[in-house]
């Protein structure tokens, strides 16, 4: 009985340890990650932030000096060309004027008299009863009534305009936003004094707005005039305001380490909501795709990257042939932005190239940015390794999927990268397919050609696809024709 208790022990600590380790590698076995191709849309947009201004500001100021004796308006009011705002004391410029009146008078009266007497002297000449210098100094005295004249009447004119001027009117239809003076200050005309004046006013024109915003220079090469603007404001923070990019200035502005360029994103108020100096998030619409198949981006794999990806799915890379990936890798776009689009990382995107560059050019460019916010590397630095990069990208992607075709439209096709997605088979297995990618964000790409609707795609991790590379090399290279091994199209 001893020795059967014994027995019944062994078999059942060997039965629990082998189910134990049956369900320690049902535990270990890696589960696929996957994603399903669907129909969506896809929408490339720039985003930014700035303030709400109007289109245009004109400070009002007197041409008179003096002190203010009424004003006629006042903060937010809505006013029209020529209305009265301010009045100022116009005791001097009336007195100066009421004299250059009388000034004038005195002046054609002295015209009349020396226009009477040339004529007595003429008929006196005539008579031979005077002198021929006679008539010359009469002739001079008409002369001089006439200059006198015309000054009199320049005086006059002057006078006028300066007692025209202490009336203050509006110089444009708007509204009234800002208000310096009130009622009994003395303020310093804007012709005569070198400060430039005292400003009354600051009026605008409200009907026509714009948002002033600073773009990041990586997203500069995607800007330009005319394109759809979407602006949102915290005060409606239910409505979107449709506006339009204006203008791009030339001049860049660094925050913060940061090259940032000034983009004005013009905007109808005619309804009045918009207020000066409201803060506005900005998106501008650079490309869209809407109704077309899209996949994640952790789905999609370079060619280049298909035999490492293989491996860390547990494919026999002995049994596949990666010759038609390869040769399409060599010369594909391993990085940065679709065609008319912004930027589409593929799944391996903290992975590191052989050469040490990152896979990601947005990861890179935010490390690097980081780097100079630390103070580690110069803004000169960074200049030169992003034109470095898009030199490369440019190289890279070659005239792959271009055309001069165009489409029914008119228009150009859109350009159109490849790519590796791994399609789950009806067995369960992972299956390499090369497909074209088109437009993409920072979250999903486009698929033009080479997958349906409703397939099911295998992720690949970035970390098993960095952990298979280097061993991926190494049996490249084993079965290299220089290396004694088989050549790759071998592989099958």
């Amino acid at each position: 009985m001893k020795k059967y208790l014994n027995f019944v022990a062994l078999l059942t600590l060997f039965v629990g340890t082998a189910c134990g380790t049956d369900q320690a590698a049902e535990e270990v076995a890696p589960a696929l990650l996957t994603a399903e191709a669907a129909i969506g849309d896809l929408l490339i947009r720039a985003e930014a932030t700035g303030t709400v201004e109007p289109v245009r500001e004109v400070e009002v100021k007197s041409k008179a000096s003096g002190e203010i004796l009424q004003l006629l308006t006042d903060i937010g009011e809505i006013v029209r060309r020529g209305t009265l705002l301010a009045e100022i004391d116009p005791r001097d410029v009336r007195n100066r004027y009421n004299q250059t009146q009388a000034d004038l008078a005195v002046a054609q009266a002295q015209l009349d008299i020396a226009q009477a007497q040339l004529e007595r002297q003429q008929a006196l000449l005539e008579a031979d009863v005077i002198t021929q210098s006679e008539f010359e100094s009469a002739t001079l005295s008409h002369a001089n009534a006439e200059a006198a004249l015309v000054r009199a009447q320049t005086n006059f004119e002057l006078a006028e305009l300066q007692l025209a001027d202490v009336s203050i009117r509006a110089p444009l239809d708007g509204t009234i936003i800002q208000k310096n003076v009130e009622e009994g200050t003395v303020i310093q005309s804007a012709a005569s004094n070198v400060s430039g004046g005292t400003a009354l006013f600051v009026m605008a024109n409200l009907d026509d707005m714009q948002v002033r915003t600073l773009v990041d220079e990586t997203d500069m090469g995607d800007l330009e005039p005319g394109l759809v603007a979407t602006v949102t404001v915290e005060a409606y923070p239910d409505r979107t305001f449709m506006g339009v990019v204006d203008k791009i200035e030339p001049q860049a502005v660094v925050v913060q380490n940061v090259t940032m360029f000034p983009v004005i994103v013009s905007i109808d108020n005619r309804a009045g909501l918009l207020k000066p100096g409201m803060n506005a998030e900005v998106e501008v619409q650079i490309d869209e795709a809407r109704s077309v198949i899209v996949v994640p981006n952790n789905a999609i794999v370079q060619p280049s990257d298909v035999g490492p990806a293989s491996m860390a799915l547990g494919l026999d890379i002995e049994d596949m042939d990666l010759s038609q990936f390869m040769a399409r890798g060599r010369g594909s776009f391993t990085g940065g932005r679709a065609a008319g689009g912004s930027g589409v990382p593929s799944n391996n995107a903290g992975s590191e190239r052989e050469n040490g560059r990152s896979g990601n050019p947005r990861a890179q460019f935010d490390q690097m940015r980081a780097q100079v916010a630390s103070g580690e590397i110069t803004q000169d630095s960074l200049r030169k390794v992003i034109q470095s990069m898009r030199a490369q990208s440019g190289r890279d992607q070659g005239n792959f999927g271009r055309s001069e075709e165009l489409t029914d439209e008119g228009a150009p096709p859109r350009e159109s990268r490849p790519a590796v997605v791994f399609v789950l088979s009806a067995d369960s297995i992972p299956e390499p397919r090369l497909v074209q990618m088109g437009l993409g964000d920072w979250d999903n790409t486009e698929i033009i050609d080479g997958l349906e609707e409703g397939e099911t795609l295998v992720i690949v991790g970035a970390a098993q696809l960095q952990a298979q590379q280097d061993a991926f090399t190494q049996q490249m290279r084993r079965r290299s024709p220089f290396g004694g091994g088989r050549p790759l199209s071998s592989f099958r």
